[in-house]
């Protein structure tokens, strides 16, 4: 049976349970003043110099319920150094452990081992997991907005930005984009980048012209956003920048090839340095 977004979601509610009893979020708090500074991720990701003016945030994942085991006995800090050097602007780390092989320590590797900013992707339903992402020394957190409730989101929002984080605030369906349209930049602009995800988290399936359908009603929020899952090619890239978007989450296509940094600097058509 395929995995479902409830199984993944009532796992997720599982592993924080355990985490609050093992961490405590009073020691959570003591420990974020020893994390290092965040580094500016919403910067990184609307201002920075991409190959091409081409800005992406290259992921790490092991392992996903669509595409299985992706490469499992890897050093996250190689894979992100290579990313670094191949012109990423900042870097995705997925921190699911059941679904996704991944953890806090990845995260932390990986933020210490680099010079990027680094976004913790994960399923945030808690305040809990902006402390810990925090802690692990993460610049941004993804909250996914069909996953959270006004409240929750707006809950999360303001403790990222408390917190020296930027949010990229995800979103599938024209309904969710809609209802969070208003709060983009809230409660500082600087802070809240927009992400379209071309996945279907309901389905697992992908078609990487989702997020054209959508630009109308993106409007002027297309300087904060980010394009997320399905772009495989150069051409795929290319056609998305003739229509303005210039920011991408790219992973899966670069993790498959034997050298993630190669593919993501022949995806780029950047020559080497």
């Amino acid at each position: 049976m395929p995995v479902t977004l409830d199984e993944i979601v009532a796992r997720t509610r599982e592993t924080i349970a355990v985490n609050k009893e093992a961490t405590p979020l009073e020691l959570l708090r003591e420990q974020v003043a020893n994390a290092p500074p965040p580094r500016n991720f919403f910067s990184a990701v609307v201002n920075g110099h991409g190959p091409g003016g081409m800005n992406v945030i290259a992921e790490f994942k092991r392992r996903s319920p669509s595409a299985g085991v992706i490469r499992e006995d890897v050093d996250p800090v190689d894979i992100a150094s290579r990313y670094e050097n191949a012109g990423a602007v900042a870097i995705s780390c997925l921190t699911n452990g059941p679904y996704f092989g991944g953890s806090m320590e990845d995260l932390a590797a990986i933020r210490g081992g680099t010079g990027l900013p680094v976004l913790r992707k994960d399923f945030l339903v808690d305040p809990y997991q902006v402390w810990e992402a925090r802690v692990a020394g993460a610049d941004a957190v993804l909250l996914i907005a069909e996953l959270l409730s006004e409240g929750q989101l707006m809950d999360m929002l303001i403790l990222a930005h408390e917190l020296g984080m930027t949010s990229l605030l995800e979103v599938h369906d024209v309904d969710n984009l809609l209802r969070v349209q208003p709060h983009l930049g809230f409660p500082h602009p600087g802070y809240c980048l927009l992400g379209v995800n071309n996945r279907n988290l309901a389905t697992m399936e992908t078609d990487p012209s989702h997020v054209l359908r959508m630009l109308d009603l993106i409007g002027e929020h297309i300087d904060v956003l980010v394009c997320e899952s399905g772009i495989r090619t150069r051409e795929d890239l290319e056609r998305l920048c003739s229509h303005g978007i210039r920011r991408f989450l790219i992973g899966e296509s670069l993790l498959i090839h034997e050298d993630p940094g190669v593919a993501l600097r022949e995806l780029l058509d950047t020559p080497w340095r």
